[in-house]
């Protein structure tokens, strides 16, 4: 039960219960392949590409070309939360907080749905048949850029843009992830002589919340990337990781959709359980249609 609801007691006059400043559920839902499966792991098909081949006379035999199959496998993760109000704390306040707690449950569900996605940008892939070897990001990566050495730039997300266009990554359906100090970084050129004043005004507009694209990318701002002392990959203090995608190099299988529950608990003194549930996981299905690159955030 939580024991933070006699805060909301008779001294709170408010109609809505106050729901703390948080991520408000998912930033990236949308933003990768998603699909609904039946049962714990999940395997994502891929073909890959093939060669013509030139006729060199009439009538000649008719080639046969081994197209290539690989697969990916997705291991479901169950997420779950609740919380219980009671009798007395329901009949102390002058609000009814079931909705609110609902809303913050689903709030904490959206943000696992996230950490999934981003968890396996860089995460260890499996594949195979039965999903046995593991494919790690450094063997497939389209680009892991370095941008620590000083403010994050438009020309370093050129850069980004270049190595996605090397590996014939379609422009449509491109995507860029960062922490909030990226976006603060690129306010950081108004006066470095190789941005524009319309590269500048778009960048403001972008970090405003005005606009959310730029560079055929969409942007999304979170704070559950990865950053702070972590050992792997050189990632020290005051660095955070981004992520560049296409929206089909990534994948999450959902094998449960949220679903929420408020109903009375008789062996908890008849007091109201909010329950929220979720079941999926992610993987990254093509590693040359993702761009990891790193930023130090008092830059």
């Amino acid at each position: 039960m939580s024991n933070q609801i006699t805060t909301a007691h008779v001294q709170q006059y408010k109609d809505n219960v106050l729901i703390t400043y948080q991520q408000a559920g998912s930033k990236l839902r949308g933003s990768v392949q998603e699909r609904t499966v039946t049962g714990r792991a999940d395997f994502w098909d891929r073909v890959d590409q093939t060669a013509a081949q030139k006729k060199l006379s009439r009538n000649s035999d008719t080639p046969l070309v081994n197209t290539p199959h690989s697969r990916r496998m997705v291991t479901l993760q169950d997420y779950e939360w609740a919380d219980l109000i009671d009798k007395q704390d329901a009949i102390r306040i002058l609000i009814d907080p079931q909705s609110a707690y609902a809303v913050n449950a689903g709030y904490a569900l959206g943000r696992s749905f996230d950490d999934e996605v981003i968890n396996a940008f860089d995460g260890i892939a499996y594949g195979a048949i039965d999903g046995s070897t593991q494919i790690t990001f450094s063997s497939e990566k389209a680009g892991d850029e370095d941008f620590s050495g000083a403010a994050l730039t438009v020309p370093n997300l050129v850069q980004v843009k270049l190595d996605l266009d090397a590996q014939d990554v379609p422009d449509e359906g491109r995507h860029i992830v960062m922490r909030p100090a990226g976006f603060a970084q690129l306010l950081k050129q108004s006066t470095a002589p190789m941005i524009s004043n319309a590269d500048y005004n778009t960048v403001k507009a972008l970090v405003n919340g005005e606009i959310d694209t730029f560079l055929g990318f969409k942007f999304h701002r979170t704070t559950r990337m990865p950053q702070g002392n972590l050992s792997q990959d050189g990632l020290g203090a005051n660095l955070s990781y981004g992520f560049a995608w296409h929206e089909k190099s990534m994948g999450i299988s959902v094998g449960m959709e949220f679903i929420t529950r408020v109903t009375e608990r008789s062996d908890k003194s008849y007091a109201t359980q909010v329950y929220v549930a979720g079941s999926f996981g992610a993987t990254r299905l093509q590693g040359n249609g993702v761009v990891r690159f790193k930023i130090n955030e008092t830059n």
